[in-house]
C-alpha cells in the first residue's frame, strides 16, 4: 500500500462524497463516460493534484475500471476532481489504486440528506424514485434503505427542494429525517380495512352469482366493479403514476391485467384478482414490518429520561437528549441505563446482552464502563456520562446497522440487474402471446387472457425483496449476538473466509499483564519476602510491577526510603535499612547475582513468553516473579471452532518471538509470528490475499489499522479497541469474545443458503407458472396467489435468520 496525503484508515461505509461547485463545473467540462444521470450506488469524490490531462485520466480509467464495484467514473481535469460511482467500495481501496499510479487522491466533503418516505418499502417504489430523480440536475447519489423506509440523497444544496417535490409527484410524502430516528410507519386506518372487507364480500358475491347463474350479467358486472373500486383505487393511482414514468411495476401490471380482464368480459375474475392482490399486499407489508422491527427495536432499549445530579446536589429527571457530557447520573436497581458512562459510586451486575450479546450479567464497580440501553441489576450506581446520546455505543450500533442495510450485497446487486431485464422480457412475451397465436387459430379472447395472466406473473417483486429481507435479518441476528456488521457485502463474504490473522495483545490475550509464577529462592518467611517485593512494586508505574502490585493489593506494605527507578531494568529502595532491588534479568546480571542455575530457570520462563523480575538484596536473589499477558479462555475455543470451519489461523504480534510462539501454542494457532511492525502485519495480509478464499484480520489497536483496512474482512475488538481500529474494521465484536468470529462465519453461511433458497423459490415457481400459463391451465387469481405467495415465502424464509 502506498501512503499519501497523510494517514488514511478506512472507516465505516462513508456517505457519498461530492464537491458542489465541481459538479457545476463538470457540466461544462468533458465527461467521457457513456452513462449519465444518477446511479443507485455511492459517489465518492477525490481531488488529485497530479491529474490535469487525458494521460492521467486514461491511467486512472484503466486501473479503476478493473474493479467490479466501480459503476462509473467522472473526470474534471480543470479542477483535478475525480468522481467514482461505486457499489459499497472501500474508500481506501480507491486511494490505494490511484496511489499505485503515483498519484494522491484526497477525499472531498459530502452533502447528503436522509429522507423518510412512509410509502417506500419495496423495490417497486425504489425503481419509481430512481427513474424520477435519476435525470434531475444536482442529484449525485441515491442510496435506498427499504427496511427503514429511508432514502439517502446526495445532492447540491439547491437540488433538495426540487427532489422533494418530484417525490411528492409520485404520490409519496417525503420528510427530511435525522440519523437514528425510528422508521416512518404507514398509518393503518379502519376505513381501509372496512373497504377491503366490503370488497371481499362483493368479489365473492360476483363469483357465486356468475357461476350459479343467479343474476343477470349486468348485475354481476356492477358488483364486480364495486369490488374493484373498493380494493383497487390505490392500485390504479400507483399504476398510472408508474406508467407515466415509463415504469412497469406490479401496480402498473396489475392495473393493466384487471382492466384487460374487464374489457374481455371477465368481471368476476377481475374483482377477485384485485381483492386478492390487496390482501396479499397487506400481508406482505405486515411481514416486512416484522423484519424491520428487528432493527427498530434497538431504539427502544434506551430510556427517554435519566436522573441527573444538579449543581445544588439534588437529583432531577432529565430527558436523555439534554444530558450534558460529564454529568453525574444515578440509576436505580432494575432501571435501564440511559447513557454511556463510567461508574463513580456503587457496585452492581448489568445485563449487557443488548450491546455485547453476553448471556450472563457483568459485574460493574468503580471505574468500569456502562453502555446506554443495558439493564442494571440489583445495585444502585452513579456514573459520569462519557458520550453524548447521539454518540453512545447504542446509537453508533443503530447508525452502523442502518448504513449496512443501505449497502447492496453482491447477490442483491445481481438480482437488481437481473430484474431490470426480466420484467421487460416477460412483458414482451405477454404481447407476443396476445398477438401471435390468434393469427393462426383466431382465439383472441383466450390468448389475451393468457397474456394478462403472464403480466401478473411478470413482476419480480418476490425475487427483488428476497435479498434485502435476508440480509437485514442476518444483520439484525448478528447485532443481537453482539456482532456489528457494517454492510451486507461483509455478511455475505464471511462464508468465504479461509485465512484469519489475529493480533495477540487484547485480541487473543487480556491485554493486561498478570502474575503467573512466584517462587521463593531462599529459606525465609514467604509472607515477609513477598511484602518486600510488593512495597517496591506499588511505587513503580511499569506494567510488570503493576501486575505484581495488583496480585497483592490487600497485603500490608512496608515504608520505602531512597526509592529510585532504574530505566529499563527495574527499581530499588531501602526497607528497614536493607537495600533491595526489584528488576529484570539484565539488572540481576549487572548486580553480579546471576548463577547458571538461575539462568536456566529464567530461560525456561522466558521461552514460555513470560516477563521475569527478581527481588534481590545486596548478596543474593530472594524471590522470582513471572508476569505474562495471559490467554483468554474463549480464544482457545474460538480457534478450535475456526479450524472446524476450515479457516486457517495466523498470529501477528509486535511482541517478542518467544512470547508470540508461546501464546500461539497455547491457543492452538497454526502459525505465530512476533516482533512485527504495522507495516509487517500489512505485508503478511497482502501475502495471504493471493491465496484462495477471503482473508480476515482481527485487531484492537492503531497499529492494526492498516492490516484491518487491507484485509477482505477486518474484525475489531470493540470493547477495548481503539477508535481507529473500530472505525477501520468491517465487523466489530462488541464484547471482545473471539468466539463471535466463528459465529459470524456460520451466520454468513446460513445467510448465503437462505439467499440461494429464496432466489431458487422465486425463479423456480415463476418458471413453472409461466409454463402452466402458456398451456392454458392458469387463471388470473391463481397468478396472484403465485406472485404474492412467493413474495411471502421468501420474506418468511429470510426471517428464519432472526430465530435465536
Amino acid at each position: 500500500m502506498t501512503q499519501c496525503c497523510g494517514d488514511h484508515a478506512r472507516g465505516k461505509p462513508s456517505a457519498d462524497r461530492q464537491d458542489v461547485q465541481d459538479r457545476h463545473d463538470h457540466d461544462h467540462d468533458h465527461d467521457h463516460d457513456h452513462d449519465h444521470g444518477a446511479v443507485t450506488g455511492q459517489l465518492s469524490r477525490f481531488r488529485i493534484e497530479q491529474m490535469d490531462c487525458p494521460t492521467e485520466e486514461s491511467l486512472i480509467r484503466g486501473r479503476l475500471g478493473k474493479l467490479p464495484e466501480v459503476q462509473r467514473l467522472e473526470f474534471n481535469l480543470l479542477k483535478r476532481v475525480l468522481g467514482v460511482w461505486h457499489a459499497g467500495l472501500r474508500e481506501a481501496t480507491i486511494r490505494d489504486a490511484i496511489a499505485e499510479l503515483g498519484m494522491c487522491a484526497e477525499p472531498m466533503a459530502a452533502t447528503t440528506t436522509r429522507i423518510a418516505i412512509a410509502q417506500m418499502d419495496c423495490p417497486t417504489e425504489e425503481r419509481l424514485i430512481t427513474d424520477k430523480l435519476g435525470g434531475m440536475p444536482g442529484i449525485t447519489a441515491l442510496q435506498f434503505n427499504l427496511m427503514q423506509r429511508v432514502l439517502t440523497l446526495g445532492h447540491d444544496p439547491e437540488a433538495l427542494q426540487p427532489a422533494l417535490q418530484a417525490i411528492r409527484e409520485l404520490g409519496f410524502t417525503p420528510r427530511v429525517a435525522t440519523t437514528g430516528e425510528p422508521a416512518p410507519q404507514m398509518a393503518p386506518t379502519s376505513g381501509k380495512s372496512i373497504k377491503l372487507a366490503l370488497a371481499g364480500v362483493a368479489a365473492i358475491a360476483a363469483e357465486v352469482l356468475h357461476f350459479a347463474d343467479l343474476a343477470p350479467e349486468w348485475l354481476v358486472a356492477l358488483i364486480a366493479l364495486a369490488a374493484v373500486l373498493l380494493s383497487g383505487v390505490d392500485v390504479y393511482k400507483k399504476g398510472w403514476i408508474a406508467l407515466k414514468n415509463r415504469n412497469l411495476n406490479i401496480n402498473a401490471l396489475m392495473s393493466i391485467a384487471v382492466t384487460g380482464a374487464i374489457l374481455i368480459g371477465q368481471w368476476p375474475e377481475a374483482a377477485m384478482v384485485m381483492f386478492l392482490f390487496a390482501v396479499a399486499e397487506l400481508i406482505e407489508a405486515k411481514s416486512l414490518d416484522r423484519a424491520r422491527n428487528a432493527i427498530g427495536g434497538l431504539l427502544e432499549l434506551a430510556p427517554e429520561t435519566a436522573t441527573v445530579r444538579q449543581p445544588d446536589g439534588t437529583w432531577q429527571s432529565t430527558p436523555v437528549a439534554e444530558v450534558a457530557l460529564g454529568s453525574q447520573v444515578r440509576v436505580r436497581p432494575g432501571e435501564r441505563i440511559g447513557l454511556d458512562g463510567e461508574v463513580l459510586v456503587g457496585q452492581s451486575s448489568v445485563n449487557q446482552a443488548s450491546i455485547t450479546g453476553e448471556s450472563l450479567p457483568v459485574e460493574k464497580a468503580v471505574g468500569d464502563a456502562l453502555f446506554a440501553g443495558t439493564l442494571n441489576g440489583d445495585g444502585a450506581l452513579e456514573y459520569r456520562v462519557t458520550a453524548e446520546p447521539s454518540n453512545s455505543t447504542l446509537a453508533r450500533i443503530i447508525q452502523a446497522v442502518e448504513q449496512a442495510q443501505g449497502m447492496r450485497a453482491p447477490t442483491q446487486r445481481f438480482v437488481d440487474r437481473f430484474s431490470r431485464l426480466y420484467t421487460p422480457a416477460v412483458v414482451l412475451l405477454s404481447l407476443a402471446v396476445a398477438l401471435l397465436p390468434p393469427l393462426f387459430d383466431g382465439q383472441w379472447v383466450e390468448w389475451i387472457y393468457r397474456a394478462l395472466v403472464l403480466l401478473v406473473v411478470a413482476c419480480p417483486c418476490a425475487l427483488v425483496i428476497s435479498t434485502p429481507v435476508s440480509i437485514v435479518s442476518g444483520l439484525a441476528a448478528a447485532a443481537r449476538k453482539g456482532i456489528l456488521i457494517k454492510g451486507g457485502a461483509y455478511l455475505e463474504n464471511g462464508r468465504h473466509l479461509s485465512h484469519l490473522a489475529l493480533d495477540k495483545t487484547g485480541t487473543l490475550t487480556y491485554g493486561k499483564p498478570q502474575l503467573t509464577d512466584q517462587h521463593l529462592l531462599v529459606d525465609a518467611d514467604p509472607e515477609s519476602v513477598i511484602s518486600l517485593a510488593l512495597s517496591l512494586a506499588v511505587r513503580s508505574d511499569h506494567p510488570v510491577s503493576q501486575a505484581i502490585a495488583r496480585h497483592g493489593e490487600n497485603q500490608p506494605l512496608r515504608d520505602v526510603e531512597e526509592f529510585a527507578a532504574l530505566a529499563g531494568r527495574g527499581v530499588r529502595g531501602r526497607i528497614d535499612g536493607q537495600l533491595l532491588h526489584l528488576g529484570n534479568h539484565r539488572l540481576v546480571e549487572e548486580l553480579g547475582l546471576c548463577s547458571p542455575e538461575l539462568e536456566a530457570r529464567l530461560d525456561v520462563l522466558e521461552r514460555e513468553g513470560k516477563s521475569v523480575v527478581l527481588l534481590c538484596d545486596e548478596q543474593r536473589p530472594l524471590a522470582l516473579f513471572a508476569v505474562a499477558d495471559t490467554l483468554k479462555p474463549s480464544s482457545r475455543e474460538a480457534i478450535r471452532e475456526l479450524h472446524a470451519l476450515g479457516v486457517s489461523t495466523l498470529m501477528l504480534s509486535g511482541d517478542n518471538a518467544h512470547t508470540a510462539a508461546a501464546i500461539g501454542r497455547q491457543a492452538g494457532i497454526d502459525e505465530a509470528r512476533g516482533e512485527l511492525l504495522p507495516s509487517d502485519k500489512l505485508a503478511a495480509i497482502e501475502a495471504l490475499l493471493g491465496k484462495s478464499g477471503s482473508v480476515g484480520m482481527v485487531g484492537d489497536g492503531i497499529n492494526d489499522a492498516p492490516a484491518l483496512a487491507r484485509a477482505d474482512i477486518g474484525f475489531a475488538m470493540a470493547a477495548i479497541g481503539s477508535d481507529t481500529a473500530i472505525e477501520t474494521a468491517d465487523v466489530a465484536i462488541m464484547d471482545d469474545d473471539l468466539r463471535k468470529i466463528p459465529a459470524f462465519v456460520r451466520l454468513s453461511r446460513q445467510t448465503a443458503a437462505v439467499l440461494k433458497q429464496n432466489i431458487a423459490l422465486a425463479l423456480g415457481i415463476k418458471a413453472v407458472f409461466l409454463l402452466v400459463t402458456l398451456t392454458g391451465h392458469a387463471t388470473l387469481w391463481m397468478a396472484v396467489f403465485a406472485d404474492m405467495g412467493v413474495s411471502l415465502l421468501v420474506v418468511l424464509n429470510g426471517m428464519r435468520l432472526l430465530r435465536k
